[in-house]
């Protein structure tokens, strides 16, 4: 029998909305003539970026030749960012964690805000969980554009759009964009909000305080979207998360997670077995697109791939697995 300690290549899917207007200076000060470390060393709000780009030694590669997209924290954000970690300045942040801090908001292309869509993007950053498939970003818009849900969830928002540089484009945000553990995603991605409720219903089960942490990491989840709760309830006959009895809800949740194992995508094979937190497994079957056929013999689509996550990895299903209880 197989089990799911393979790694698989990334294949992000994005659902499709124009950012479109990020301030009420779109366009932003034109720097044309000058790198994207050189904007930032010629803007007042961002002084302190600049600074951290030279510390972290990647001052030189965005100074360089290319097409990046670099989402900008202020000296504000910083500054709040260091309070916060309790780093008395930006010499007290070790090299290595500030480099990967700095590399989650970098991509590796030129996305203007016109061209970027909600859905996830590939930062430069690695966190623990994968030393080649780099983390996932989650970009939002509505009234306003988040990225990773927002400064209260880790993110941050932009607040001006397409400052253009010779080597890419930046984006000015109010916040430091942390690595965003699984907790943080499931957040961020409004589609599991429900999600979000069954792991933080019960605290006594520890599951948020799990999967934002490191211990037991790297874990694979299969992410059940809000229809697929909803799918759930009106199949099973409960009235809500509040009537699913608490060891029902455990165990179910338990289901969807792989502990010590980072899983992507692309190595899944028909007939594969995956063994879960719940002591109790599943069948992955790739006939006619990815699925999953639990303990019950129901079916289940993987509908969104390869979420990377500094602690582990993300793919959404259709379907509320159940095991045999």
């Amino acid at each position: 029998m197989k089990t799911i300690k393979m790694k698989f290549a990334a294949a992000l899917a994005l659902f499709v909305l124009t950012l479109g207007s990020c301030s009420n200076d779109d366009n932003g000060p034109s720097q044309d003539n000058m790198s994207i470390y050189a904007t930032a060393k010629a803007n007042a709000q961002l002084s302190v970026l600049a600074s951290a780009l030279e510390k972290a030694g990647l001052a030189s590669t965005l100074s360089s030749s290319g097409s990046f997209t670099v989402f900008a924290p202020t000296n504000e954000a910083f500054n709040a960012f260091l309070s916060k970690n309790g780093y008395a300045d930006l010499n007290a942040v070790p090299v290595a964690a500030l480099k990967e801090i700095l590399l989650n908001h970098v991509l590796s292309t030129k996305v203007k805000s016109s061209a970027i869509v909600t859905g996830y993007v590939k930062t430069l950053a690695k966190g623990s969980a994968s030393t080649s498939n780099t983390l996932s970003m989650y970009i939002e818009k509505n009234t306003v554009v988040d990225i990773n849900g927002g400064k209260a969830n880790g993110g941050a928002t932009v607040t001006t759009a397409d400052i253009e540089a010779t080597n890419g484009v930046v984006h000015i945000v109010d916040g430091v964009i942390g690595l965003p553990t699984i907790v943080t995603h499931a957040i961020a991605n409004k589609n599991f909000t429900t999600l979000v409720s069954a792991l933080t219903y019960n605290p006594a089960s520890g599951f948020a305080a799990m999967l934002s942490g490191t211990t037991g990491s790297p874990f694979t989840v299969f992410a059940p979207t809000n229809t697929a709760f909803a799918s759930f309830l009106t199949e099973t006959g409960f009235s809500g998360l509040s009537a699913i009895p608490a060891n029902v809800l455990e165990t179910t949740l338990k289901y969807h997670v792989v502990a010590g194992a980072n899983v992507q995508s692309s190595a899944l094979t028909n007939g594969q077995t995956v063994n879960t937190a719940a002591s109790q497994s599943f069948t992955i079957n790739t006939a006619g697109g990815a699925k999953i056929t639990d303990a019950n013999g129901r079916i289940s689509n993987i509908i969104i791939t390869d979420v990377q996550c500094s602690n582990g990895i993300i793919h959404a299903i259709d379907k509320v697995l159940l095991p045999k209880l």
